[in-house]
Order: C-alpha cells, then structure tokens, then sequence
C-alpha cells in the first residue's frame, strides 16, 4: 500500500523540521514549504493526500490560503496554528477546513487526528454513500441525513461516526477510539468519550436512551448497528 503523501504550509523552520520527522517517522511522504504562494503551487504540482496549514504565513493570510485550495481541493485540510479564539476555529471550519489544532501542539494528538482524516477520505473515494434504516452518510457531500433531514455534526463528532460506521458491528474499546480520534494522550479519558457519544446519539436517535445505532458494550466501549435489531 502505498503511503499518504501529506503537504506541510508553514513558516516557522522549527516546527517544519519536527513536523517531517515525525511524520516521516510515520511513513508518510513529507513535502513542506514556508510560504502561501509556494504551498499552493506544491498542492496543484503534487496534490497531497492531506494539507496540514499554518495561518500566520507570511505572504498571505492562511483563511484566504484555505478558501483558494477549496475552491479545487477536495482532500483533508487541517489547520495547525497559534491561534486560539473561538472566532477563528470557526472561520476555519466553515472555510473547509477539516481539523484544526492550536500550537503548541501534541505530536501523538496530531498523528491520530491525520489518521482519522485520511481514514474518511479513503471511506469517501471507496464508496460514496450508506444507508441503514432512516440513517443515510453521503461521504462525498460529508452529509449525515435522518428521515431525509440534514443533521449537523461536527469534525469530531463525523470522525467518531465514520470510526464506528468502518467498523459495523465490532465492539470498539474506549481505549482504541479515543486513541483513533484524539491520540494517545486521551486514551484515560472516557468521560471525554462519553459526552461525544451522547451528542451523536442525541443528533441520530429517534430515542437517545433507547439507541438503535450506536450501542454501549458495557464497561468495555461501543459499535454501530445497521439498525436492525
């Protein structure tokens, strides 16, 4: 299987460096640049897998870097920056952006939430769209629909959907999702696990208390049912 190739659009040489280091460490193939114009021109040349984007570039404003490369870029796009406002995580994420984390950064944080967008993006080239009951995910469009109705998630909260759905029927450990989702670092913490649980639950269920899709495996984790029982 060939590796995921993954683009680096940032200007500080340090965290460049230590980004190609542990993501070369990885087996990805790295390409990095430090500036706006020469990150977009990489992209078209050599269209990467997955970008991950500062936006304190020295040329151009990374928001409008963002909004240029969606404007043809349909691979994941995660924002790694020093911004940390509200305000600014949500202009990401509305612009297209697929993730975004603040610096200073975990390296193991980052690692898991680059796998978990490659992994969607390889679920969405296989195949385009599932259905099960009054539950439809089109993986293209990135649209979860109940009874014909777009229900709104989140990055995170699609990722942990996609996560479950990829694995339909196996009982996934708290451990080896929040591992997936979030990194190692959070793998103790299935408090964190459990509110994300109720959120989809609350979006997807007809009854939250009596879910239909997303089943507790008790004191070990959860899996998604097809909806048939």
């Amino acid at each position: 299987m060939t590796e995921a190739t993954i683009l680096i659009i940032d200007d500080e040489p340090p965290i460049r460096r230590l980004l190609e280091i542990t993501l070369a460490a990885q087996h990805y193939r790295v390409l990095e640049t430090g500036t706006a114009k020469d990150g977009q021109i990489a992209a078209a040349m050599h269209p990467p897998d997955l970008i991950v984007l500062d936006l304190g570039l020295p040329d151009e404003d990374g928001q409008s870097v963002l909004l240029k490369l969606r404007e043809w870029y349909t691979k994941p796009i995660i924002i790694l920056s020093a911004r940390n406002s509200e305000e600014e995580i949500v202009q990401a994420l509305d612009h297209g952006a697929n993730d975004y984390l603040t610096k200073p950064f975990r390296t193991g944080e980052l690692l898991a939430r680059i796998r978990s967008a490659l992994r969607v993006s390889r679920e969405e080239d296989n195949q385009p769209s599932r259905a099960f009951g009054n539950l439809s995910i089109d993986f293209v469009a990135r649209q979860v629909r109940k009874n014909g109705e777009i229900v709104h998630l989140t990055a995170t909260e699609y990722a942990l959907l996609l996560l479950l759905v990829q694995n339909e029927g196996r009982v996934l450990t708290h451990q080896f999702i929040l591992r997936e989702i979030w990194g190692a670092a959070y793998t103790s913490q299935s408090q964190y696990l459990r509110v994300y649980i109720g959120q989809l639950r609350k979006k997807m269920e007809d009854n939250p208390n009596q879910p239909r899709y997303i089943l507790t495996a008790s004191g070990v984790g959860y899996r998604f049912s097809g909806g048939s029982l």
